[in-house]
């Protein structure tokens, strides 16, 4: 029998099977197991859940002479409340980025915390839990309809020892964008994002040694990671709540169209959309991220590279729509206008992707820094242009960063 109850009901051994409200509101990246430690409850306690379904037929029941709040017989019967009641609470209004980084932040922090915790679970043989999965996806999903490039950007300030985990997160946040602009329905896109969020799950079954490597893998190790998509599809085969574009994205996400790529070497039309999609996501972030071997590249310049791989590498269309989905000069991206002023992409362009919203703070010409202005490079009277992308690096600014997210430092 399942039954809400108040959460100063809970006891231990009870089996918690849902909480009722947002993903982001309770402290436990798996939503329905047996509690039996009094700390998971003082953590439910402290937190804003007010009121929990649980399970009698798995644990334990309310004391004796407490009664429930309500009762269901059946599953359905609490996913359409819990659903109902989400999507009434949900956000997805457009916003600008200025306004969505403090919020997609929080969400980045929440889901490197998850995600840990399911690779985790991985390597211990626990069964992965996807239902949890889609409450991240949906509030990852939330945050890209809200402002597509705050969280995606926010994301490739990952540290060397969470970029498992945030590359994930990352690759969850690129699908869904990259979904919308291949215009995929709804539930096309949702299982787009579960699947970029699980693309990288073999790699918990990859010894720590050599995915942690400070260093330029070895032809012997780097065989051994190769063999990540199929780790991961093992993984999953089992699970009866992975659909089919989750498992075919783990096993294909590293395939290439000339049929260069692991570990069927499928080429073009054998290879699916969705993994057509996982490939340049994945590359992206991939070549974005600072590794332990060497620093990310700039997001523009990125693009520019990958650019240059598309024939053989990835699908055209895919790729194409993927630059539009986060504009030629993403979020971030260092540039020099035709004044000589040097600025930071910190909105993308309603128009065109050649004219973003500029955050300007540096004069070439003085060599010196000047007080930051927002250009709005699409405005009709705007004698402004992009003239070149800089490299960050080569200006050494500390606080690069902070300038375009508002945020000091990596916020995770």
């Amino acid at each position: 029998m399942l039954k809400k109850i108040n959460v100063k009901q809970l006891a231990v051994g009870m089996h918690l099977k849902e909480f009722c409200g947002s993903w982001m509101e309770h402290p436990f990246w798996r939503s329905a197991f047996v509690i039996t430690d009094p700390r998971d409850i003082k953590a439910i306690l402290a937190s804003s859940i007010k009121e929990v379904w649980i399970d009698t037929a798995k644990g334990l029941d309310v004391a004796l002479g407490e009664t429930a709040m309500s009762e269901a017989e059946s599953e359905a019967q609490v996913d359409a409340e819990l659903n109902s009641a989400a999507s009434a609470e949900r956000e997805r209004t457009p916003v600008p980025a200025s306004l969505e980084f403090a919020r997609a932040a929080k969400i980045c922090a929440q889901s490197k915390r998850a995600v840990t915790s399911m690779f985790q679970e991985a390597r211990m043989g626990k069964a992965v839990d996807i239902g949890g999965a889609k409450k991240l996806v949906e509030e990852i999903s939330d945050s890209v309809s809200r402002n597509p490039g705050a969280l995606i950007s926010l994301a490739r300030l990952k540290t060397v020892d969470d970029y498992t985990y945030m590359h994930s997160v990352a690759v969850c946040a690129l699908m869904i964008a990259l979904s919308r602009k291949l215009k995929l329905d709804d539930t096309a896109t949702r299982s787009a994002g579960v699947a970029g969020l699980l693309h990288d799950l073999g790699k918990a079954m990859m010894p720590m040694e050599v995915l942690n490597k400070p260093g330029k893998l070895t032809d012997e190790e780097f065989a051994i990671i190769k063999k990540h998509p199929e780790e991961g599809y093992k993984l999953l085969l089992g699970n009866a709540h992975a659909d089919a574009i989750a498992l075919d994205v783990v096993l294909h996400h590293h395939e290439k169209t000339d049929g260069s790529g692991y570990p069927k070497g499928f080429k073009d039309s054998e290879i699916s959309l969705f993994a057509k999609m996982g490939a340049v996501c994945d590359v992206y972030d991939a070549i974005t991220s600072n590794r332990p071997y060497k620093a990310g590249w700039d997001p523009a310049e990125s693009l520019r590279k990958m650019a240059e791989w598309v024939n053989g590498h990835f699908d055209p269309t895919v790729f194409q729509a993927f630059v539009k989905s986060l504009g030629i000069y993403p979020i971030g991206s260092l540039v020099k206008l035709n004044s000589g002023r040097l600025g930071i992409v910190i909105e993308q362009g309603e128009k065109s992707l050649l004219t973003p919203r500029v955050k300007v703070f540096f004069s070439t010409k003085s060599n010196a820094r000047i007080l930051p202005e927002i250009v709005d490079l699409s405005h009709s009277g705007c004698p402004e242009k992009i003239s070149t992308r800089e490299d960050p690096a080569k200006w050494n600014f500390p606080d690069f960063n902070e300038l375009w997210s508002g945020l000091p430092g990596a916020p995770w």
